[in-house]
C-alpha cells in the first residue's frame, strides 16, 4: 500500500537490532492471503492513478465523530482478525507497531474483544490529520509534528493518545556525505562522464511514477543543455524506466535508475531533489538536508504533505513544471534561499523518532 509505510517499519527495526530488540516485519494483508495483498496492492494504485483515492481518503469522514459508530475500513479491516491474533500469539510478541493504519484497525477490534492485551502503537506517515485516527483504540498514535496535533484532535483522535515524535527513517538518511566524495564514487561505480562541476539533479516519482516526469526532463534540458547530470530513480516501476529510457534514448544526460540502495548517496551527490510529496521520501530528504522542489501529489494525504512543507519552509511546492525547474535553479544559485530552506528542514524534522517511539511501548 505504497512503499513509506515499509520504510518506516524497516527503519523500527534497524533501530530495534541496534538496541538488542528483536523485530519482525508481517504484511497483515497477506493473512488473509497473499493473493489477497497483492490484489489490494493493485487496488490502491489503480485508485490512486484513476483519481478514486479522493474518495476513498475521504471514507472515513463520512462518519460522524463517535468512540461506538466506526468507519467502513474499521469493519473491512476486521476480516483478518483472528488470523492476526493466531499470528501475535503464537509468536510470542510483546508489543505491535503498526506503519499503516489498517492493521491498527485491526488491532483496535482485537482489543475491544479483550484480547489483546500487548502494548500497540500506531505511526502516522504522513503529515495529515487521518480522519480513522478517531477509531484506534491504541496505546499511542505518533504523528510527525506538534503542529498537526489539534487538527488531529478535529477529526476525532485522543489528545491524550498523541505523541509529536516525527516520522521514522533510517539513520543513513541524518548522516551527510561530502557531495564531492559522493559524485566520485557514483561516476565510478556507474560509468558517469566526469561532469563534477556541472548541475546534478535527482528525480523520484515513486513506485507508481506519479506526477510528469517526462515534461520535467525535458524542462531540465531545455533550460541547462548540455550543463546538467538527471538522474531519475524509476524503483520499482520498470514501465516508467523503458518508457523514459526510450523517449531520451539520444540524451547522455539522463541516468534512469531502477530499485536502488544508493538513494542516500544520490542525495548526497546532487543539488536538488524532485520528487512526489510522498510523506516518508520528504522526510528522509529533509533529514538529509538536501533543497527541495515538490511536484504532483497523489491526492489526498500527498497534497497535505506538499502543503505542509511548503508552509514551514522545507520544501517548495508547485504542479507547474516550468515553475519546478525555476525554483530548483534558484536553490542552486541563491545561497540565502538555500540555507533558509535547509534551516527550516534541520528545525522539523527530529533525529530521536525511533527512540521514542520504542519508549511508548517499553
Amino acid at each position: 500500500m505504497g512503499g513509506g509505510h515499509n520504510s518506516a517499519a524497516m527503519a523500527l527495526a534497524e533501530y530495534g537490532a541496534e538496541k538488542g530488540i528483536e523485530c519482525e516485519i508481517a504484511d497483515t494483508l497477506s493473512f488473509v492471503s497473499p493473493a489477497f495483498s497483492q490484489t489490494m496492492s493493485d487496488l490502491y494504485i489503480f485508485t490512486t492513478k484513476s483519481n478514486l483515492i479522493k474518495i476513498i481518503y475521504k471514507a472515513g469522514e463520512s462518519v460522524p465523530r463517535s468512540r461506538t459508530m466506526k468507519s467502513p475500513v474499521y469493519v473491512a479491516n476486521k476480516i483478518y482478525c483472528k488470523k492476526l491474533y493466531d499470528y501475535i500469539r503464537s509468536g510470542n510478541f510483546d508489543a505491535i507497531i503498526c506503519t499503516h493504519v489498517f492493521p491498527a484497525e485491526a488491532l483496535t477490534s482485537l482489543r475491544r474483544t479483550g484480547l489483546l492485551t500487548q502494548k500497540c502503537v500506531f505511526v502516522q506517515t504522513d503529515y495529515d490529520a487521518l480522519p480513522l485516527m478517531k477509531d484506534l483504540e491504541v496505546d499511542g498514535i505518533v504523528i510527525p509534528h506538534l503542529h498537526l496535533v489539534e487538527e488531529c484532535v478535529a477529526v476525532g483522535a485522543r489528545r491524550e493518545l498523541l505523541f509529536p515524535y516525527g516520522i521514522p527513517v533510517c539513520k543513513v538518511f541524518f548522516t551527510r556525505n561530502d557531495k564531492s566524495v559522493a559524485r566520485n564514487e557514483l561516476i565510478h561505480s556507474m560509468a558517469l562522464p566526469d561532469s563534477m562541476s556541472c548541475r546534478w539533479y535527482l528525480i523520484m516519482s515513486g513506485s507508481m511514477g506519479f506526477g510528469k516526469t517526462e515534461l520535467l526532463i525535458q524542462e531540465i534540458i531545455a533550460k541547462h543543455g548540455q550543463d546538467v547530470e538527471i538522474f531519475a530513480v524509476c524503483g520499482s516501476n520498470h514501465e516508467l524506466k523503458l518508457r523514459l529510457d526510450k523517449c531520451f534514448s539520444e540524451s547522455r544526460h539522463l541516468h534512469t535508475i531502477g530499485f536502488t540502495n544508493k538513494v542516500s548517496m544520490l542525495m548526497d551527490a546532487c543539488d536538488v531533489l524532485f520528487t512526489k510529496p510522498g510523506g516518508l521520501s520528504s522526510t528522509e530528504a529533509a533529514a538529509k538536508n538536501i533543497p527541495l522542489v515538490h511536484t504532483a501529489p497523489i491526492p489526498g494525504c500527498e497534497t497535505d504533505n506538499a502543503r505542509f512543507f511548503h508552509y514551514h519552509g522545507m520544501s517548495y511546492s508547485t504542479v507547474d513544471v516550468q515553475q519546478q525547474v525555476a525554483v530548483a535553479d534558484k536553490l542552486c544559485t541563491d545561497s540565502a534561499y538555500r540555507m533558509q530552506m535547509q534551516l527550516a528542514q534541520q528545525s522539523n524534522i527530529f533525529s530521536d523518532t525511533c527512540k521514542n517511539i520504542f519508549s511508548l511501548i517499553g
